[in-house]
């Protein structure tokens, strides 16, 4: 779909009521496929690529030219494809950076919204501890891509239950090429997310049922990140997985869905 002058890859499956999937830094809609299958036999599940990232344009020009892709400008893209198809009010499930999206249309597009998830997200500024190293990564997936910097970017994503588990090296190695396989431009995105905007004074707007979940292995948002988020929207839910890191509906699938399907029934 052309969304603000963009061609967005977007997957629409199943009938009834729609829930809008949007995915983390350096993946894809491919990252909600478990949740799809799950839910599509009673949902109409949208799932779909963040401008220059996936399947997705990235934004024209020079790959060495311009700053990023701003979350003010993923905003605005979520924003017109729930206007485009005529998705509001809808369920929206957002992990990470998905997660940014999310808040920003229930604080301020609320008409949009039915209910709210947040995975694995939360609301404050990248920390300063953080900024410097994901600089230095994504100056080599700038430059020469991710495939330099993968095994780096592992430990980030996904946590121990799945990376030492002898019987999901497939998996492992599957979604290791996945990250491989982001074109060089996804720098753009990476600054996008490393200079967000402060989002916790816009929290106190979100009144839509919330539902946070977040994986007891996250390394990339730690725990009292996810607990402040879920402080800063009144009346919000939170859950905390045994299992699962910074990707946790790749990693653990059955716990994501479960909590999912629990909460969409009662909203």
């Amino acid at each position: 779909m052309q969304v603000n002058g963009c061609e967005l890859y977007v997957q629409d499956t199943g009938r009834g009521v729609p829930i809008v999937f949007s995915h983390g830094l350096l993946w894809s809609a491919r990252m909600y496929s478990a949740q799809v299958s799950a839910l599509a036999d009673r949902y109409r599940c949208i799932a779909y690529d963040h401008r220059g990232q996936g399947r997705s344009e990235s934004p024209r020009g020079d790959i060495l030219g311009g700053h990023g892709i701003s979350m003010e400008q993923v905003y605005l893209d979520a924003v017109s494809l729930l206007e485009a198809l005529k998705l509001g009010p809808c369920h929206f499930v957002g992990l990470s950076m998905g997660g940014f999206v999310g808040q920003r249309i229930a604080a301020r597009r609320p008409d949009l919204l039915r209910s709210l998830i947040l995975l694995e997200t939360a609301a404050d500024p990248e920390p300063q501890s953080n900024i410097a190293k994901y600089k230095a990564l994504n100056a080599v997936a700038r430059f020469g891509g991710l495939r330099f910097v993968a095994g780096q970017v592992m430990p980030i994503m996904f946590g121990n239950s799945f990376l030492e588990d002898p019987k999901r090296k497939k998996q492992r190695d599957q979604v290791s090429q996945q990250l491989k396989h982001n074109h060089r431009s996804i720098y753009k995105a990476v600054n996008g997310v490393i200079h967000r905007e402060d989002f916790e004074p816009e929290l106190r707007k979100i009144e839509v049922p919330t539902l946070i979940v977040h994986g007891a292995e996250d390394r990339a948002i730690v725990r009292e990140r996810a607990e402040r988020l879920h402080a800063g929207i009144q009346g919000s839910e939170f859950v905390l997985l045994p299992r699962g890191g910074h990707s946790s509906t790749i990693e653990e699938p059955a716990l994501v869905n479960a909590e999912l399907e629990r909460f969409l029934a009662a909203h």
